[in-house]
Order: structure tokens, then sequence, then C-alpha cells
């Protein structure tokens, strides 16, 4: 709970929600549940595959199974809130309820920069070294890396979530928002949050742009491997590896840097909002499609568990 001027505690915020009570806004939350039912059932399905059909036991599904987890407790950390909430006509959230949902929030999102970081090295190693790919992405280097996209967003999730929920909230309890995202959480405390702020800001620059310049960085040198191939044939398998992954960064990216990297001026609630349900409900429904839509292996192991 957090103290006040007046020396009385805020025991709970109220979460403004995305959306009204309007005809145009029930349709709108209509679609946002069936993109919810497909995110689980695509990401859990793929989780399923991957585990179970032994042509997907390498390393690239390894970490794609990976990325279906972590955007299944992503969305299931928001959007079933949000659904009750809507229902129910309010959205009442205790400081402990909020406090816990930034770092879950911010630890998924920082797994998932440094989960594709990997994966986008993954595919530079099984491309341009592939007569050494058992050896350099062995079992054990795939959980190191898992273990360590873990704990780098949990540390970040702990920083984040403990440095803005530190200050003093007073005046409004009503937080202009769908769930606890900490710009919006700041805008209530009654004390000055610039430093906060800042640091937040470089935190989030740092895990986002360190993993996006291995991600870059990994695209080069794939692209230097794959002009020096001799057959078209081979330019095409190898950029049909790299293609779903590259849609996926993109999505993922272009929608997290959008929402912190700009700097607070240029921030506005309405926008918040609908970039941040781009990337935590959109995004993880998109992804399991995009991976399963042009991948022979995937479709593959699917035909098998309907043919059983």
């Amino acid at each position: 709970m957090a103290l006040v001027k007046n020396q009385t505690l805020i025991s709970h915020f109220i979460l403004l929600g995305l959306f009204n009570h309007t005809p145009l806004h029930l349709l709108l939350f209509s679609t946002i549940m069936v993109m919810f039912l497909v995110a689980l059932s695509g990401n859990g399905l793929m989780i399923l595959l991957i585990n179970t059909d032994s042509r997907l036991h390498s390393p690239m599904y390894f970490f794609l199974g990976w990325l279906s987890l972590m955007d299944l407790m992503l969305i299931s950390t928001i959007v079933p809130r949000m659904a009750i909430d809507y229902l129910l006509g309010h959205g009442s959230i205790s400081f402990t309820g909020c406090g816990l949902q930034i770092l879950v929030f911010v630890t998924l999102l920082g797994d998932e920069c440094f989960l594709l970081a990997f994966m986008a090295y993954d595919r530079y190693v099984a491309i341009s070294n592939p007569l050494r790919y058992s050896v350099v992405m062995s079992s054990r280097v795939c959980w190191l890396m898992v273990a360590l996209c873990w704990l780098s967003g949990l540390v970040d999730g702990l920083i984040q979530a403990i440095y803005t929920l530190s200050f003093p909230f007073c005046g409004s309890q009503e937080i202009d928002h769908f769930f606890c995202d900490i710009p919006a959480v700041l805008k209530l405390a009654c004390a000055d949050t610039s430093l906060c702020q800042t640091m937040i800001y470089v935190c989030c620059v740092i895990m986002l742009l360190l993993p996006f310049s291995v991600i870059s960085i990994s695209y080069l040198l794939i692209l230097i491997t794959v002009l020096r191939m001799h057959t078209a044939e081979g330019r095409k398998k190898a950029f049909a590896t790299c293609s779903s992954h590259m849609a996926v960064v993109s999505l993922f990216y272009g929608a997290a840097m959008i929402a912190y990297m700009r700097p607070q001026t240029y921030h506005s609630s309405k926008q918040d909002k609908v970039v941040s349900a781009f990337y935590t409900m959109i995004t993880p429904m998109l992804n399991p499609l995009i991976y399963s839509l042009r991948n022979k292996e995937v479709a593959g192991a699917l035909k098998k568990l309907l043919d059983c």
C-alpha cells in the first residue's frame, strides 16, 4: 500500500479500461475475446506439437516452444483481468496486484526481447555454419540461453516494479489504461518522477536495443552468407528459414519501440492503449500463425496429430 500526504493508505487502483459500454465497443470487446481464444489455442497447440513430435526436437523449435509459452503467459496476464473488469463494470485492482502485474508483464517483455535475439543467432549458426550447428547449439547451450532470458527479464521486472511502486500516490486512484502500465501508474504519483522515468526509459532502451543489435548483426551475417551461395535454391531455402522470425521481430519490436522508446512528451493515453493492445493481444495471436502457415514441418506435425 502507498502512503499519501494526509497519511491515508491507498489499498487499490481503478483501471479505466480499454472500452466503454457502447455497441461499437461491445463488438470490439467480443473481437478481443476471440483473439484471446485464438492465441490460447494457437500457442497451446504449438507447444503440444513441439513436445510430442520428434521432427520438431531441434533448437529452433525449442526456442519457438518457449516463445509460445511466453506469449501464453503474456496474454493471460492482461486479457482475463481486462475482460472481468469490463463485464463487472469496474476495474479495481489492489496495490499488490498492480505491482505483481507490472513485475510479470515487464519480465515477460524482457524475456521475449532476449529470446528473439537468441533465435536470430540460432538461424545465423544454422545457415552460416551448418556442419557445427549441433555442437554450437547443443542442448546445454539452448537451456543456458533460455535461463539467461528469464534472468534478465526478471531483474528488469523487479527493478521497474519496485521503483515504480516506491512513490507515494495521492489524489486520483484512476489509471487511464486497461492494465498497470508503468507510465500510466506514474502519472498518479504525488512526487517528482522525472528521475524514475529516465531510469525506466534507459532500462527499456537497453532491453530493446541490446537484443535488437544481436538480431541485426545476425541477419547482416546471414545476408552476407546467403549472397555468397552459388545456387538460387540455397538462397531461397535460407531466406525461407528466416522469414517467419523476421516477421515476428518486426511486429514485436515495432510496437515495443513505439510504446517505450518515445519521449514522455509524445505519449497520449489513447495511443498508449492502442499500442499496448497490439503487442499484448495481437502479436501473441499472430506468432503461432506466422510460424505455422509457411512451415512444412509444423504442418506435418499437425497433420500427424490429427490423424491419430
